[in-house]
């Protein structure tokens, strides 16, 4: 496939925010592969590599990144529109950790040689970056993590484990939140630790998920030896990096791009499944589309406020909770409909963007993931609703 160019504004962020869209949303259509459109799991490295490569050459890779550091140095609104865009065109998850989390940590809170050595490599693709938060027994309270970081010499020495390590077998790299005093308490005491995967002492077992994808690595570290310097600002003050983070990520969760795609592909499903017409089924389909437009203007007002630059409130959790549990209910009524297609995991013939099974199994993690939805209740109740503990 041959990258068609178009003709790149001086400044994109002067621009308005539908010609922005125009201009991203022309792009795309033009450079994105064709058969890599809404790929029904999440691709690995070496399958996206050519998209990866695209958004690199044209200098789209990292539109959360300022200029200065190699990135498109545009305003939080657009980086949401640009997302939109992607997502609006069916266009695959990149191995991302290393541009939305890794990077901007680094811009944030590195050191100048730290930022020298990492930016330029993430966005030439020589590295490859995985998140080492989550531990058995540590995942939503994750700052119960026991994997830990012993200072020996020039040498950190790391014990532990990490688990859903997303692509683990991926990555070249991977940032770790290690303790490195265990008589703090267990929000402090917590260091931020870059790893080269493969050090000596790693090993990375895949996770088969339920619907059969490999996304999810458990990640061991015996007696892992990481050079000091490799610890990212203050020791013992991860626990605020790693916070810092999931500010932008939390409204990204929230987007109402899931809901909105399972609910075209319902509507598609009750078509080829002969129940569009019923009325039982158009009051089922009419409460999950309002649903989606409430959660849609929901979304809309925190996104305004990220627009006038506006701090998210604790009150964006309510976007998470409401989007994963909408997604579900949309994915539980495909299966209600679809008769003998609920039992496979592939697509339906005549159509690979009909996968009911398949689209059920991904909505069962998301409410999971990116703090559960209990968490986040738990947020609600006390920092919005101020209910008792």
């Amino acid at each position: 496939m041959t990258a068609v160019s178009a003709a790149e504004p001086e400044d994109l962020d002067q621009l308005s925010d539908d010609a922005f869209r125009g201009h991203v949303r022309a792009w795309i259509v033009a450079n994105y592969p064709p058969e890599l459109r809404n790929p029904p799991q999440r691709l690995h490295f070496n399958e996206n590599k050519p998209w990866y490569m695209a958004l690199a050459n044209k200098g789209w890779l990292c539109p959360n990144w300022p200029k200065e550091f190699g990135g498109m140095g545009i305003s939080a609104s657009k980086q949401l529109i640009f997302l939109e865009e992607k997502e609006r065109h069916g266009c695959s998850r990149l191995n991302d950790m290393g541009m939305t989390m890794i990077g901007p940590l680094l811009i944030r809170f590195g050191r100048p040689e730290q930022q020298q050595q990492f930016l330029p490599k993430i966005r030439s693709g020589e590295h490859i970056w995985c998140q080492g938060y989550s531990e058995p027994n540590a995942g939503s309270d994750l700052a119960s993590l026991r994997t830990s970081a012993v200072l020996a010499g020039d040498h950190w020495v790391v014990n532990g484990q990490k688990i859903w390590t997303s692509l683990a077998m991926d990555a070249n790299w991977i940032f770790l939140l290690v303790r490195t005093d265990t008589q703090a308490k267990k929000q402090e005491g917590i260091s931020f630790l870059l790893v080269p995967m493969d050090t000596p002492g790693i090993t990375v077992r895949p996770i088969t998920n339920i619907d059969m994808a490999d996304e999810f690595c458990e990640t061991f570290f015996d007696d892992v030896r990481v050079p000091r310097e490799n610890i990212v600002g203050d020791i013992n003050k991860g626990w605020t990096m790693a916070k810092a983070l999931l500010g932008f990520e939390r409204i990204g969760s929230g987007s109402p791009r899931q809901a909105s795609y399972a609910l075209k592909r319902l509507k598609l499903l009750a078509e080829r499944m002969g129940v569009w017409e019923d009325d039982d089924f158009q009051q089922r389909f009419t409460r999950l589309r309002l649903d989606l437009e409430d959660h849609k203007d929901l979304y809309e007002t925190f996104v305004e406020r990220v627009r006038r630059r506006e701090a998210l409130g604790q009150d964006v959790s309510m976007l998470k909770v409401h989007q994963t549990e909408l997604f579900q209910r949309i994915t539980e009524t495909m299966i209600d409909i679809a008769g003998e297609y609920a039992a496979g995991l592939g697509p339906m013939e005549g159509n690979q963007e009909l996968n009911p099974a398949g689209l059920f199994l991904q909505s069962r993690p998301a409410s999971i993931y990116a703090g559960s939805n209990e968490i986040q209740r738990n947020i609600l109740a006390k920092n919005v609703l101020e209910l008792p503990g």
